[in-house]
């Protein structure tokens, strides 16, 4: 194994450990970021989160279905800012309908990782977003920055 190999499993590793993402969509025109909590289903390679129509990345995404997620590893006092581990997805937005057959398994996936999100289910404002990621820019540290998109990317969601 490589040393390239290595840092893309580890940060790889960042979407299976890591709760929450940096979402940027746009709004009105202008960029926007906020707060997601975000599952990877291994399964489909898509992202899924929650969201409630009175967020204003919520309507975003309706408005321009597509997006960047960015999640990042925990700050250390021995990791400048700048090298912290990294993953930058650019994806497609999907809304999972309640009625859609990918609705429930899409549910218990994040269920899984989020039980205590059960409550948010029951209120009919909350919808299920899929992200489909179009392309990647994995950053291991400094000079360490790999780029991924179509199969390769696809593997290693997967992996």
């Amino acid at each position: 194994m490589d040393e390239r190999d290595d840092a893309l499993r580890s940060l790889r590793r960042l979407l299976d450990e890591r709760p929450v993402a940096s979402l940027a969509t746009l709004h009105g025109g202008e960029p926007a970021v906020s707060m997601v909590p975000f599952v990877l289903r291994d399964d489909s390679g898509v992202l899924l989160i929650h969201v409630s129509a009175l967020a204003t990345h919520t309507r975003d995404m309706q408005s321009h279905p597509r997006v960047s997620l960015m999640v990042m590893a925990e700050p250390d006092a021995a990791t400048p800012p700048q090298a912290l581990p990294r993953v930058t997805l650019q994806a497609e937005v999907r809304m999972l309908p309640r009625e859609g057959s990918d609705y429930e398994p899409a549910k218990a996936a994040y269920l899984a990782r989020f039980p205590d999100a059960a409550v948010t289910f029951e209120l009919a404002d909350f919808s299920l977003v899929e992200l489909t990621p179009t392309s990647a820019r994995l950053v291991a540290g400094f000079g360490r920055a790999h780029a991924l998109v179509g199969e390769p990317l696809d593997a290693w969601l997967r992996s």
